[in-house]
């Protein structure tokens, strides 16, 4: 603590010093001589002395606090590497997730495409003669066979043509008759010597005349008889009518683009759908062994199945554009669930793998080691195992190395997991069972397979 200022003598006489009371000025020197500097007033030093206390207390406070805080920071620390550890490395000890065990199947694999449906046959029923379009024999959307009645033609102007053939071909057959019976006489005659070879010769030549002559009425009255057939207009194959192009009373042509109506072969059908050139010598092989390969017709979503057929043959060159070649199908189409132009999905059986091991194909992962699966071991934790992948069907892979029957992977949760890690299991989860007979397969390329009933 600050102490006031003292006076100095001004003589010789002892130095003294008297303290100062509240309210009194300070003493000087001897008993009143002149004084010397004063020091400062009573409220300025109460108020010096109320700072510093204050500055010595927030000080104490901010080092109790601090203290305090570290203390506070160690013990957490300290609790975190004892048994009692945080929430956040409890769950990296054990994360919850969900298994699959690997299961052993036969697996077929297939070859797919997005197909067209087309037609075996597909006609465009025309008018083979112009006239007037009279009668019309079927309903459109009507199943029709080879050789039904479909439109009719008015046939008078064809009758009378007809009759005029016939009336110019019975005459020229009088003519050539009346002929011959002229050469015979001049044969009788220039063998008596009555009349000259000239003669008979230019009669001879009449009768081969007239001979050429009744063969073009008689080709006359054919065309005039085909003509009258051709107004009555027949179909060349059965199948499905569609929408009616030409109303009755209109005048048709020979020439007309549209015709009258067209007529689809729905049974058998065909689809065509390409597949990538790769497989061009396993089909190949299989077509010249004289196997028969399956093929399945799916709707666009893949979920239900809609014919099964036959291959029949490929394509003769390779569309250099896509890579791909394309493949023509035969289906029976009983039901008539094909119908022309329609978009399918085709797959065809190109082989089957025996004893495969499948898993889900959740299990699959990814990374710069490259597809691997996390193994769940005994002891509750998981180890990175690669592995190498074969076809897929649904949400099931085959694996081809790597990976054994029952041996359990990790199909959720995978993604907070890292080598070694402990984990909980939620449940269980089966590999779905490879289909049997008519059942969907493996898709060679990873495309899933659809489900089929009796199948997976």
């Amino acid at each position: 603590m600050n102490m006031p200022p003292t006076s100095e003598p001004t003589g010789t006489e002892p130095h003294s010093t008297a303290p100062t009371g509240p309210g009194r000025p300070p003493a000087g020197t001897g008993g009143g001589g002149p004084s010397g500097p004063e020091g400062p007033p009573p409220k300025q030093w109460r108020r010096r002395r109320w700072v510093w206390l204050v500055l010595c207390l927030i000080v104490v406070a901010a080092a109790i606090a601090y203290e305090r805080h570290r203390n506070n920071v160690a013990s957490g620390n300290t609790s975190a590497r004892q048994g009692g550890r945080g929430p956040a490395q409890g769950q990296q000890r054990a994360q919850p997730v969900v298994a699959a065990t690997a299961a052993t199947h036969d697996v077929p694999v297939y070859l797919t495409g997005l197909g067209s449906v087309t037609p075996t046959d597909s006609v465009v029923v025309r008018s083979r003669v112009d006239g007037q379009l009279m009668r019309v024999m079927f309903k459109e959307g009507q199943l029709v066979e080879a050789g039904d009645l479909l439109a009719e033609i008015d046939p008078r102007p064809f009758r009378v043509q007809l009759e005029q053939a016939q009336g110019q071909l019975f005459r020229d057959e009088a003519l050539l008759a009346n002929a011959r019976v002229d050469l015979l006489r001049y044969q009788t005659l220039y063998a008596q010597d009555s009349v000259a070879k000239q003669q008979l010769d230019t009669q001879a030549a009449l009768v081969r005349q007239y001979e050429g002559v009744v063969k073009t009425d008689q080709a006359a009255v054919d065309s005039a008889k085909l003509n009258l057939i051709y107004t009555r207009i027949t179909t060349s194959v059965g199948g499905r009518v569609g929408l009616r192009q030409v109303d009755p009373g209109n005048i048709v042509h020979a020439t007309d683009t549209n015709g009258i109506v067209i007529v689809n072969a729905l049974q058998p059908i065909n689809v065509v759908f390409s597949v990538p050139e790769d497989h061009v010598p396993d089909i190949l092989a299989k077509l010249a062994a004289g196997q028969t390969l399956k093929a399945e017709a799916y709707d666009r979503a893949r979920k239900q199945l809609l014919a099964t057929g036959t291959l029949l043959t490929l394509d003769n060159q390779i569309d250099s554009t896509t890579g791909t070649i394309k493949l023509k199908a035969s289906f029976p189409n009983h039901d008539f669930r094909l119908f022309p132009q329609q978009f399918v999905n085709a797959q065809l059986l190109i082989d089957t793998l025996h004893g495969a091991t499948i898993i889900p194909t959740a299990a699959i992962q990814y990374g710069v080691q490259g597809t691997f699966v996390y193994v769940i071991n005994a002891n509750k934790t998981v180890h990175v195992r690669p592995v190498t992948t074969g076809p897929a069907y649904e949400d099931n892979t085959v694996v081809l190395r790597g990976l054994e029957p029952d041996e359990q992977v990790v199909i959720e949760g995978a993604d907070k997991l890292t080598d070694g890690a402990s984990i909980t299991l939620l449940g269980p989860h089966q590999a779905s069972q490879p289909p049997g007979v008519g059942g969907s397969g493996a898709v060679d390329g990873g495309q899933g397979g659809p489900p089929r009933d009796g199948g997976m």
